[in-house]
C-alpha cells in the first residue's frame, strides 16, 4: 500500500496531515525561515539555502525573500530567473519555472485542491495538479496561478490577474479570471 506521500507525489488523493508530510513541511519551514532571515549581503548563504530547499535551481535566479513554499522539493526554477518578496510557491506537485521568468511581488503558485464535498474535506484529503511557467513569462505583482495551470512562452500577465486556464505563448493576460487580451 502507498504511503501518503507517494500518494501525493503520484497526484492522487491522500491526508493532508500525514507525519512523513508534515515532517517534510517542517524541514521546508525551517529552511525558509533560514533563508529568509539571511541578509543580502550574504548572497551566498541564501544560494545555499535555496539549492538544499529546491528541487532545482538555475544559475542567476535571484528570489527576495520572504519565499514560502509547502515542501521545496517539487520546485524547479531555471536560469536567470526573478522571484520578487512575498512569493508563495505551494508545491503539493511540481511547480516548474522556465529560465529569465519574471515573477512580480506577492505572486502566488497553488497547486492543491481540496474536495467540494464536505465529507472527504472534513476527513482532510487533497490532492494537486501541477503548474509550469514557461521560458520569459513576466507575472506581475499579486498574480495567483491556479492548480492545473500552464503558461506559454513569453506570455504576460498583469498585476492582481487570476490565472484559472492554461494561457498560450506570445499573449497578455489580465483580469479575475485572467483574459488574453491581445497578443505580442
Amino acid at each position: 500500500m502507498a504511503t501518503q506521500k507517494e500518494r501525493m507525489l503520484a497526484g492522487e488523493p491522500y491526508i493532508a496531515d500525514d507525519l512523513e508530510l508534515a515532517t517534510d513541511a517542517l524541514r521546508a519551514a525551517l529552511l525558509c525561515e533560514r533563508f529568509n532571515s539571511r541578509s543580502a549581503a550574504e548572497p551566498l548563504a541564501r544560494r545555499e539555502l535555496l539549492a538544499e530547499l529546491l528541487g532545482e535551481i538555475g544559475e542567476g535566479v535571484e528570489i527576495r525573500p520572504p519565499l514560502r513554499v509547502d515542501y521545496g522539493y517539487q520546485i524547479t526554477i531555471g536560469p536567470r530567473t526573478f522571484l520578487n518578496f512575498g512569493a508563495v510557491l505551494l508545491d503539493v506537485a511540481r511547480i516548474t519555472i522556465g529560465a529569465d521568468v519574471q515573477i512580480g511581488p506577492n505572486v502566488q503558485l497553488l497547486t492543491p485542491t481540496h474536495p467540494v464535498e464536505p465529507e472527504p474535506r472534513r476527513a482532510k484529503y487533497e490532492s494537486a495538479r501541477p503548474i509550469t511557467l514557461a521560458d520569459n513569462v513576466w507575472l506581475g505583482g499579486g498574480v495567483i496561478v491556479c492548480p492545473g495551470v500552464t503558461i506559454g512562452e513569453n506570455t504576460v500577465v498583469g498585476a492582481g490577474a487570476v490565472v484559472t486556464a492554461d494561457l498560450p505563448p506570445n499573449v497578455v493576460a489580465v483580469g479575475n479570471p485572467a483574459r488574453i487580451v491581445r497578443g505580442i
